[in-house]
């Protein structure tokens, strides 16, 4: 554990240093957020988050080469590393280069699926399909096309929910610190060994987007782009796969103490991302079905997302990013604890915290202080 909490300082402090350089190196080549109608930033904000966090992600991965425990696994653990800072490295330069000049969506999807088709040419795929109390078997092709599904799939997620300071960066690492604990958690309880490539990514990938966060956060001096968005959506996808890849099927099928938990835990790979990332992923539903009824693209922009409707019943900016972190916290370490633990505790403890969260989502815009007399 203490190695991993390494790995994420020098995430973290990486990040948050070349923050600053990125955002003068975007302010000179004129990658700048200018001011547009559907936007609710009102001053032109430089991009490049994306380079910043993925110069933490390379560091934290040279990091864990050369620390006493890390250093010490096998080839699989820095073999799935290795993979996501090459396809990481691809997908945040076709965001620079969209963050430049504004690249059309179709070569954006190129992107995409190139860095996916680079994660899987690097050996980082599916090695079965987990199933509610089965496990299917895959084929090259089957396991290549599903991996790169699930990449495009959250990459794009997070670059659609991507519109208010600070929103991406901090959902991703709430997921991230989720996912952690839940691959560390599984190591431990199935006496395996805890130097796994889940735990490795997500605990970089959350010191990089908590790192890029005082620079982000509102009001941001700087943006994370589509560089930064698509980085970290794509990271926590490929944290997801390498996970099947280290742990057998019987052993995702057990929770804590070996016992049966409430929600099968071999699902846990795919549903993770999905549910961590469960608001992003119906706003991006929600768009495409109302642009295609609209007779619009479903990639055209818009000023109808989760987080504009939060601004119009009464938030402020920061407490609706606030809001979309409380939800994104309750859909991911929900779905961790409900996975692992059996029980009705489990149960009642999640549907709790889902009340607390509707009640802050519609009860704190209507809360106005009261002035002192």
């Amino acid at each position: 554990m203490r190695e991993y909490l390494v790995v994420f300082g020098v995430s973290l402090g990486v990040t948050y240093l070349l923050a600053s350089i990125a955002r003068m190196l975007a302010q000179h080549f004129g990658a700048v957020a200018k001011v547009r109608d559907r936007d609710v930033h009102a001053v032109p904000t430089p991009y490049f988050g994306g380079p910043a966090m993925l110069g933490g992600l390379v560091a934290a991965y040279l990091t864990a080469t050369h620390l006493p425990f890390l250093s010490r696994a096998e080839d699989a653990v820095f073999g799935d590393a290795r993979a996501v800072i090459v396809g990481g490295a691809v997908i945040c330069l076709v965001g620079v280069v969209d963050d430049l000049f504004e690249l059309d969506a179709l070569s954006k999807f190129a992107g995409q699926v190139l860095a996916g088709v680079v994660v899987v040419a690097l050996g980082l795929q599916f090695v079965y399909l987990p199933l509610y109390g089965n496990v299917l078997g895959l084929d090259q092709v089957q396991a290549s096309i599903f991996t790169v599904i699930l990449i495009v799939g959250t990459a794009n997620a997070v670059n659609f929910v991507d519109g208010l300071d600070g929103l991406a960066a901090g959902m991703v690492a709430i997921g991230a610190v989720a996912f952690f604990v839940y691959a560390f958690v599984l190591a431990v309880e199935n006496g395996e060994t805890r130097a796994i490539a889940a735990a490795l990514l997500t605990a970089a990938l959350a010191g990089a987007c908590i790192g890029i966060l005082p620079h982000n956060f509102f009001p941001a001096r700087m943006f994370i782009g589509d560089s930064g968005s698509m980085l970290i959506g794509f990271t926590l996808a490929c944290s997801s796969i390498s996970l099947t890849g280290q742990f057998p099927a019987t052993n995702l099928s057990e929770g804590i103490g070996g016992a049966q938990a409430s929600f099968l835990p071999s699902l846990l790979p795919i549903v993770l991302p999905v549910a961590m990332l469960l608001v992003p992923f119906a706003d991006l539903a929600l768009a495409v079905v109302r642009r295609t009824r609209a007779g619009r693209s479903p990639f055209s922009p818009d000023k109808m997302h989760i987080h504009h409707r939060l601004l119009e019943i009464g938030h402020s900016h920061r407490n609706a990013v606030l809001v979309m972190y409380a939800v994104a916290g309750l859909v991911a370490f929900g779905t961790v604890v409900v996975s692992l633990f059996s029980g009705w505790p489990s149960i009642l403890g999640f549907v709790v915290l889902a009340l607390l969260t509707a009640g802050f989502v519609f009860l704190l815009p209507r809360w106005r202080p009261v002035p002192p007399r």
